[in-house]
């Protein structure tokens, strides 16, 4: 397939198809392999007949034991709790190509003895997709370049000579379709005491991978409350998402795109992304062009080949690495994942003058379902939608938004979420603990969740609320803070002055 013709097939991916999804076990006892294997006694009666018991037993216990490992011919690599746990030391290090995986948390994450959950609200990134049309088409280029140029491949390289690019573009794989079931399971079970008697509220941008999301989610959210024994029935299933348009001159919370200074301004990101690249590519540059002979690949070759091990991987079903992935060593994946970092926190987030300005608008749609009171804000939110309480309801206590990775990342910084994170260096690398907590990989993966809970707990009157990012509880800021990372909801709110005042929305227009 030539390069021409790769253009028009990627361009066709217009919608995905549709999937029914089941949560795969955390792990599988024997008991339940004997339940789903007929068993070699039935199957061999007469033999039995003359046998001992004791071969009996052992030949039982064989074909147990055989079956039970069958099924790492075809294990997903992705889990209900724990989500992505194949090669860690690689994979986790993707920065916002990571597949989520449960992020460590220094203060428990459990629901503290003693308090109820009142109120969970989700705000989620789709699930893995394959690349952007425009980098779609570039790695496919460069494919196609090092196929024309290459005049020897070394031991390692050997299997890209024999590589053909099929990744698609810009819509979710079977693997991110059942990521987000998995997240709808895992949020019923963590609040299943509220989420057993109450149907969710979901709202979800309007990009067809984030409405595919939101659509998955609620299949596991539902796949959940119907395995609960004490769920009531029958609730609102299917729960048709709000869809929030991505057009321009709507307002939109979830993907806002009505800041003329954010939105045609420099790409902050780009720019401290580039000084790190001349770090720390050039030595694993001159590597690979030994290993491929006649590539002459320049830095962002470089970025783009390393891009492809994650977007082949999430390709697999089951989340399987790519062979791409074994070309760099764990130091330049980490290397990689404070790239990706960079990108985010200096386009997006704390480091963009304009960037948390973009979260402001939900962060307000967030005070209102916190306190149950209406929407006060002149920034990115749909009066029109937010005033009707169908299409923004404040008397749920259940709450699901699907969105982007650079729109949660304007939200965190909205929230102050790592405003003790210092500036990212952009000629050194610094760990994800060293900063704070902070890096695209443990904060906005394929599949990304933020969850905000609000608890009533014993011998207090007020309510707490705490926050999670991928399961790791965010201390929060400037609200005399416990050790568990709560605020009571009055200080909380309080906290929330750079949200309630506007952020800096009146520069979005100069």
């Amino acid at each position: 397939m030539g390069l021409s013709e790769f253009k028009d097939w990627v361009a066709s991916f217009v919608s995905p198809k549709q999937f029914n999804y089941s949560a795969l076990p955390e792990n599988g006892s024997q008991e339940e392999t004997r339940r789903r294997v007929p068993t070699w006694a039935n199957r061999h009666r007469s033999v039995l007949r003359v046998a001992a018991v004791a071969l009996v037993l052992a030949v039982i216990g064989t074909f147990a034991i055989n079956f039970t490992r069958r099924p790492s011919k075809r294990h997903s690599c992705d889990y209900v709790k724990s989500g992505f746990q194949c090669e860690t030391a690689v994979s986790h290090s993707w920065g916002q190509y990571a597949p989520y995986y449960s992020v460590p948390s220094e203060i428990p994450n459990d629901i503290p003895k003693g308090c109820e959950v009142t109120f969970a609200q989700i705000l989620s990134r789709h699930g893995a997709r394959d690349p952007t049309e425009g980098k779609s088409l570039s790695y496919a280029k460069l494919i196609d370049n090092i196929h024309s140029n290459v005049t020897r491949y070394e031991k390692h390289y050997h299997f890209i000579k024999d590589y053909k690019y099929t990744l698609g573009a810009d819509q979710l794989t079977v693997f991110g379709q059942q990521q987000l079931v998995n997240s709808g399971i895992k949020f019923y079970k963590r609040y299943e005491k509220i989420a057993r008697n109450v149907s969710p509220f979901v709202r979800s941008a309007g990009q067809q991978r984030v409405v595919d999301s939101a659509v998955n989610w609620t299949q596991g959210f539902h796949q959940a409350r119907l395995a609960d024994k004490k769920a009531k029935f029958p609730d609102a299933y299917p729960y048709e998402p709000v869809i929030l348009p991505e057009e321009d001159g709507f307002n939109n919370t979830l993907s806002p795109m009505t800041c003329t200074a954010f939105e045609e301004g420099p790409d902050t990101g780009n720019a401290a992304q580039m000084i790190w690249v001349d770090t720390f590519v050039p030595a694993i540059a001159e590597r690979v062009n030994k290993n491929l002979a006649g590539a002459n690949l320049s830095n962002s070759d470089i970025i783009h080949l390393m891009d492809i091990c994650p977007f082949e991987t999430v390709a697999n079903v089951d989340g399987h690495l790519s062979p791409f992935c074994g070309l760099f060593t764990k130091d330049e994946w980490h290397s990689f994942d404070y790239y990706q970092s960079l990108g985010k926190w200096y386009g997006y987030t704390n480091g963009s003058p304009l960037g948390p300005t973009q979260g402001v608008g939900f962060v307000n749609e967030l005070i209102a379902r916190l306190t149950g009171q209406p929407v006060a804000d002149a920034t990115s939110t749909n009066s029109t939608l937010d005033s009707s309480r169908k299409s923004f309801p404040l008397d749920s206590i259940l709450y699901a938004d699907f969105s982007h990775d650079n729109d949660m990342s304007g939200v965190f910084g909205a929230m102050g979420l790592y405003n003790a994170t210092e500036p990212l260096s952009n000629t050194t690398k610094a760990s994800p603990r060293k900063s704070g907590g902070y890096a695209a990989s443990w904060v906005v993966p394929f599949a990304a969740r933020m969850y905000v809970e609000k608890m009533q707990c014993k011998g207090t009157e007020e309510e707490f609320v705490r926050v999670l990012i991928n399961d790791r509880v965010i201390p929060l800021q400037n609200c005399d803070v416990d050790e568990l990372g709560r605020c009571t909801l009055s200080k909380y709110v309080d906290s929330l002055s750079f949200a309630r005042q506007g952020g800096h929305w009146d520069l979005c227009y100069e």
